[in-house]
Parts: structure tokens; sequence; C-alpha cells
């Protein structure tokens, strides 16, 4: 009776205009009580009882009142939800249906219904759906969160579970797109060069079956090369604007995640008729470029079609064993396939040498394979180091890709151009601060150009310590992907557009008609929009976040008995805030957190500083960006796929003198 008394509800809201108002982020917490975050350093605490009309990640406008002399802050309306669809787990309370969201500060069950034409008896408790909230307590007051289901993911005891809910999550295809009953070339008014008496050879992983980059070397008296590179031409079969190329541009990429992938063409294309399969003749576009005895990229860069077929399907670690060993007991190449390899090492040195010296290379980082059981099981993780077959192809298709920038720079001003722009401006100024105590010989002047910007990137790799380039990074600005050529400052390239990738990344395949364009003298059938790169960048952030989703799961399930065995692992420090560290397992590759107090129980003695990258004990640094430590796992959260690690190290307990003593001593 009284909450729908009108008078009372004016005479609240009256009150309310009086106080002071605040808008900002829910932050939850797991004991029930949360915060409003209105900044960096402002924050109002928020009683359990008013956390129960919000979320954590709702924006909202709170009043800010004092309750029992402690500022807190009740918030009253709803700016912006944070959660709208979301992927969840089926609860039975008193035989009806909740979900509780799979979300580490979201614990409670939201009461829920299905939509119409999907079966509730079929859902059952644990299993995965997706889910939408339709109710929330700031929009309709005294309702309750509530929420619709809209579809069943999988079931609670799927162990193929991760790669369903997380491609869920991400709003992903779990399938390759529909085969078609045949596939035709294209009639596109190009005249194909017959190289199939070359000797090309592809170089991939054993298990690789989608090969789209076959290469071919030869290097001349003079000690320059001469190298064509070929690749697949997925384009000759895919139209513009037809259904495939439509459903092509809407998956972006090939979705890439442990154990799996998911094309983004139909595999008879990009495994079969695109892929450069040994001894079968294929469609290529392909680029032919002199490179002198010094790396110098010459400009007689020629795009031209050909059909090609490759000599050799070669693997990584067995040229590499050949390179580096002499021999490999897997295998021996003919002295063709020998010579090609030759050219191609020595082609590899050179431009390595040459982007060393003028551009940026970046150290080598391991990549790490999980290896499954045929029921999906994490069996081990394998760590591949970078290896010297790996360079030779990188160097490769670094060379094929700044040829292809300043062909479609020169010819159209257009075309998927990769770009960075170095420093972020507005934090140029604070990144100066960082370099000039470190007495970096660099002006601020000079920072702004892709040469001082690639020299500082050269010096910073020279140092021992990698702390002042970790903390560097994040005054940068992000890499893009736009329609217009620009430098990329972090490669120390002046152009660079991606075409080497065809069969897996949809704009390669619109580089491809611009250089099919240029090859015939023609108009391009496709021309990329001015909103292609948000497309791409949103992309590419999906399908980034989806695998670093599955794998934050394969490693809980890996490590859930480390803790038990206390197993020791080498960290490395890759973020501080002011709740602890994030670290990388360099065993494995899995990333941990470690909270303050599990490094110092003493929050008078501990500072963990995310401005400058450090953890202060007693005032003296023992951590920084870059450290390298021995950690044990504390916790591994399965619900919540979190690892938490501690330090091996130990601090003693401060020896609190008194002043009797101290005389004594003195």
């Amino acid at each position: 009776m009284f909450q729908d008394n009108p008078l009372l509800a004016q005479l609240k809201k009256q009150i309310q205009d009086t106080l002071i108002k605040k808008e900002g982020t829910i932050k939850g917490t797991e004991r029930g009580f949360g915060f409003l975050e209105v900044d960096n350093k402002e924050s109002y605490f928020i009683p359990p009882t008013y956390m129960k009309n919000v979320m954590h990640g709702d924006k909202v406008i709170a009043v800010i009142r004092t309750e029992k002399e402690r500022e807190v802050a009740e918030p009253t309306e709803l700016v912006e939800q944070n959660l709208t669809r979301f992927i969840g787990r089926i609860k039975m309370i008193r035989d009806r249906l909740n979900v509780v969201p799979d979300h580490p500060q979201l614990k409670d069950a939201i009461k829920a219904r299905t939509i119409k034409g999907l079966n509730p008896e079929t859902l059952k408790e644990g299993d995965w759906v997706v889910a939408h909230l339709t109710s929330h307590p700031l929009v309709k007051e005294n309702k309750p969160f509530f929420c619709e289901i809209r579809e069943k993911i999988t079931d609670s005891n799927d162990k193929i579970a991760p790669w369903w809910v997380t491609l869920a999550r991400h709003n992903l295809p779990n399938a390759e797109p529909a085969p078609q009953e045949s596939w035709n070339l294209l009639d596109e008014g190009l005249e194909r060069q017959d190289l199939t008496d070359l000797p090309f050879i592809t170089i991939d992983g054993e298990s690789t079956k989608d090969m789209d980059d076959a290469l071919y070397t030869v290097q001349k008296n003079d000690g320059s090369f001469e190298i064509t590179i070929a690749i697949a031409d997925p384009t000759a079969y895919i139209s513009v604007d037809s259904d495939m190329d439509k459903e092509a541009r809407e998956r972006g990429f090939t979705i890439y995640l442990p154990g799996r992938n998911i094309p983004m063409l139909p595999r008879e294309l990009s495994d079969e008729l695109c892929s450069l399969v040994e001894n079968e003749q294929r469609p290529a576009i392909c680029c032919r470029v002199t490179v002198t005895k010094d790396g110098v990229i010459n400009d007689d860069i020629q795009f031209f079609a050909a059909w090609i077929k490759s000599q050799g399907r070669l693997a990584y670690d067995n040229i590499s064993d050949v390179l580096e060993n002499g021999h490999s007991e897997k295998w021996t190449p003919n002295d063709i396939i020998r010579q090609q390899i030759n050219a191609l090492h020595a082609f590899a040195n050179a431009r390595s040498h040459w982007r060393a010296t003028n551009a940026v290379v970046f150290p080598d980082r391991p990549d790490y394979r999980f290896e499954l059981s045929d029921d999906n099981d994490v069996i081990a993780i394998h760590t591949d180091p970078r290896r010297t077959a790996n360079r030779m192809v990188e160097e490769a298709m670094i060379t094929a890709n700044i040829c292809a920038g300043r062909a479609l720079s020169e010819k159209f001003g257009t075309g998927i151009f990769n770009h960075h722009a170095g420093f972020n401006p507005e934090k140029l100024d604070t990144a100066m601060e960082f370099l000039t105590a470190a007495e970096a010989p660099f002006t601020k002047e000079e920072l702004m150009t892709l040469e001082g910007f690639s020299a500082l990137r050269r010096w910073l790799n020279d140092l021992d310590s990698t702390y002042l380039d970790n903390r560097l990074r994040r005054f940068q600005a992000y890499s893009e992907v736009d329609n217009k050529p620009a430098p990329h400052y972090a490669m120390g390239l002046d152009l660079y557009a991606t075409w080497t990738s065809p069969i897996r990344k949809y704009g390669d395949m619109i580089n491809h008609r611009l250089l099919k364009a240029l090859i015939s003298h023609n108009t391009p059938s496709q021309v990329p929009d001015d909103n292609v790169g948000e497309e791409i960048a949103l992309h590419r952030r999906h399908h980034r976040m989806a695998e670093r989703d599955v794998a934050d799961w394969l490693y809980v399930r890996l490590l859930k008995n480390a803790v038990e065995e206390k197993t020791t692992f080498t960290a490395e420090v890759f973020d501080v805030n002011r709740a602890g560290m994030r670290v990388r397992l360099l065993e494995n590759g899995a990333s941990s957190f470690i909270p303050a107090p599990l490094i110092m129980d003493n929050k008078t003695r501990i500072e963990c500083n995310g401005d400058m990258g450090i953890i202060n004990i007693d005032s003296i640094k023992e951590y920084q960006l870059g450290d390298h430590f021995e950690v044990v796992l504390a916790e591994v959260r399965d619900n919540t796929r979190q690892l938490v690690a501690r330090p091996t190290k130990q601090f003693p307990e401060l020896v609190q003198t008194t002043e009797t003593e101290n005389n004594t001593a003195q």
C-alpha cells in the first residue's frame, strides 16, 4: 500500500534531488558488497542491500549519502546496462528455471523462462545456454532481474563445452561454411603465366592443410636474390558479393582455437582446390622482386597471375633441423629442394639483417600448443620455439606485404593497410619522462618520426632489462587497419598491406582483387570502404578473445593438480595494478594473477604501483614489469577459469625494537 502511495514517491524524489549524485560503473565483489567507480581515484562503497538492484559493470547514477558515519552510494538510475546477451548455466530452484551468468563477478541466479519453440523440459541442471536479460530493477522498479533463455549450447558434462561455449559467447560460427555442389574458375580476363616447371616449395607445420604460400628463390652471382612469392587464389572461385563472398566477409578470419580451427572458407576450397598441394597445379597470384645482398628491396616489383605446382611440401622442423644441425632424422632433401632451401635461407638472413639495422625486429617468443586426446582431454602443452625455417617464411611474407603496400598505394591510393602511429600523441609527454629518466638518446621530435621511433625500438631491444620496453608499450597507439596507406611504426616500415593469407583473411581477399586489377589494368571489382578497418579490427578482437578464453579453460583442466603437487613455475610479469600483478608462466604460456596479500600480507608494507609498473615492499622495489621469478599456484578456480599464484620468495617479518633496546644498542 505504502510503496504505491504517490505522495510518498514524490517526497522520496524531492529528498533524492537534494542529495549529491555521481555517475560511475558498478564493481562487484565476491562478498556481496560493491563499489561505484567514478574514476581511477574516486569510488564509493555500495552495501549488499543496494547491490541487489545492480550488476557488475552497470553504468549508473547513484545518490551519495552518509550511513553509519560512512559515505555510501545507492544506485537510482541505470545509464547503461552491462549485461544483455550472456552465457550462463541452468540452475533449478524449486523446480523453476534460473540461469547463473558465466562471469567471475556475477554469482546470483536469475529467474528465467524459455522462448517459444525451446522446450524447457530439455534443460537440466548445469546445461549451458544463451540468455537475454529482459528485466532490470532500476528500469522496472520493484521488479527483480529476469532473463529469457534463447538457445541451448550444450550439456553440462560435454567435454567440448570450452569450444562451443566460447564460440557462442563471442557470437562466432561453430562450423565451416556450407559446401557447394561445384566450384568453377571465374572468367576474370587474367592471363596466367605457366610456372609449373619451377621448383616452388611450401613450408608449413606438419599437420597444415590450408597451404596458402609457395616460394621460389634464385641467388645470383652478385649475391642478390630474385624471389617469387606465390599466394593461393580463392578469389579465382569467389566473385564479389556472391553468397560465399558475403559469408567470408561476415566471418572475417579463419578461427584458430587450441585443438581445432573453423575455416573462413569451405574446406573443399581452403584445404583442397586452393591449397598449394604438392604436385598439384593451382592458380596463384605472384609477386617477384629483386633483393640486394644487403637486404634492400629493389623497385622492380612485379605482380602477375600464374599457374604453379609445388614440388616440395616441407615442414618447419625438418628444414630447421637440416639448417641448424646439418641433417634431419625424418627427412632428406633432394638437390633441387636443398638448393631452394639454401637460397631462401640466405635471402632471409639478408632481409633480417636489414630489418634489424633499419626497421624493427621483434624478439622471438615461443608458441604454445595444446595436445588433446581423442575425447578432448588436455594431455600436454608443447613449447614450440621460433626456429630458422619459421623466420625464413616470415621474411618472405613480410617482403611480399611491403611490395603490396607500395604497389597498391602507388596505383590506387587505397587497399587494406596495416598501420601503427607510434606513441599515442596524448601520452607522448609521459613516455618522454620515462625515457629522460633512463637517459635515452632521443628527443620528442625524433620519436614522432618513423625513423626515430624505429631507432628507439632497436635501442630498447639492446637493453639488458625489458622493463622500459614493457612500460612504454602502455603509451603506444594500437595497431590499426584502414583503407588508406600509412606507416607502420611498430614494424619500422613505410607501408604494409597483407595479401598472403587470402584463404584465412577476408581483408587479404580484398587486396587480391585490387592486385588483379593492377595486373589486368582494369577497374577494381572491389574497393574497400571507410568502415572496413573497423570491421576487420572487431573480427580480430573477437577471435583473439575466443582463443584466450578456450586456452584459459584448458589451462585450468591441465593444472588442476598443480596446487596439491606444489609445482614450481617460472613467471614473467606483464601487468601491475593496485590489486597485484599478472604473470605469464613460461613453461606453458598460462596467465595467472598474484594478489597483493599473497606477496605480502601487510597492507602497510606493500605498494603496487600500476603507473610505474613496480611493486615495492618496505619502500624497496621487489618486482617490476618483465621480471622473471619462481611461483607456485595457490588456487585453480574451475568455475571462472582463473589461476591464482604466489611467489616462492618469502619476506621476513619486520623486527620491532623497543626504545630501551635501542638505547642499549647505542
